[in-house]
């Protein structure tokens, strides 16, 4: 992790990770970075389509511009929700069983102030959020459209905040900035990931340019909210491609048992999944 005075900025070669160590930064620290993911020619594709979603300004910047609900915009914005290698992540993570539960457009333009320190999982839910901040686990992948640098709203977070049982980490705080939040920059066609009950948000747009990105939040099958969401329309499920379909389970599903007992019948003798020796894995 590179430095200046009064910043603290990673720009690892995260492409040296094991997959061991990719799980461990994201369980321990609450965020990481999937590298170079998508090339030249899908980057400029999907800002072709980009450039046709209706935005809207957030009400604290008329610079930062957005769209919710983008998953059946189609083309290469909504076969993005089933691109393969963050899929494959996503399934050592959380097993094999991923619900997708948003999709949103975000463009940050020259003068945005940037977002103050937060967090997305919120666990009764929030005005902001809805009852998705609610689910016990969640990840959000952050797909950037543009290089992302200390001038152009780089990514910002407070690594292992989501851990913290402090009430300065209650989920429902926001910060304008924090002695040891880290900076995070990145190429273009890469994804920042980040355990939504980590404390982040962006740095200012001091630059020339905008800095577009395209964020997803999918969690474990298992790990739904405590309230109902609203449910995916059948005439919309229609209209998807085979390859994001089975990303496209209920919202709502969720698998508990409530009545289990202490000594239940056929009970498994292993689970590699929690293996404390899965951060040491090479693939």
């Amino acid at each position: 992790m590179a430095s200046t005075p009064g910043e603290r900025i990673d720009q690892r070669d995260w492409s040296a990770l094991t997959l061991g160590e990719r799980i461990r930064q994201i369980e321990v620290e609450g965020y990481f970075v999937l590298p170079d993911l998508l090339g030249a020619e899908e980057i400029a594709g999907l800002k072709a389509e980009t450039t046709k979603l209706p935005t809207t300004a957030v009400d604290y910047s008329v610079h930062q511009q957005v769209c919710s609900g983008i998953q059946f915009a189609g083309g290469r914005i909504t076969q993005l929700i089933a691109h393969e290698p963050t899929i494959q992540f996503l399934r050592e993570l959380f097993g094999s069983e991923i619900v997708l539960m948003s999709y949103a457009y975000a463009r940050s333009e020259p003068g945005h102030p940037g977002i103050s320190l937060h967090a997305d999982g919120q666990p009764y839910g929030s005005e902001i959020f809805g009852q998705v901040g609610s689910c016990p686990w969640l990840v959000r992948v952050l797909y950037y459209l543009d290089d992302l640098t200390p001038e152009v709203s780089p990514f910002r977070v407070v690594p292992r905040s989501h851990l913290c049982m402090h009430a300065a980490a209650n989920p429902y705080l926001r910060y304008e900035s924090h002695p040891e939040e880290v900076m995070v920059t990145a190429r273009a066609g890469s994804a920042v990931l980040i355990n939504h009950r980590v404390f982040h948000g962006n740095f200012p747009n001091t630059g020339d340019r905008s800095r577009e990105l395209l964020a997803i939040a999918y969690r474990p099958a298992w790990a739904g909210p405590i309230a109902d969401v609203d449910e995916w329309k059948e005439e919309e499920l229609a209209t998807l491609p085979e390859s994001v379909q089975p990303l496209f389970a209920s919202r709502n599903k969720r698998v508990w048992d409530f009545a289990g007992g202490n000594k239940q019948s056929n009970m498994p003798r292993e689970a590699p999944g929690m293996n404390p020796s899965r951060w040491a894995r090479v693939e």
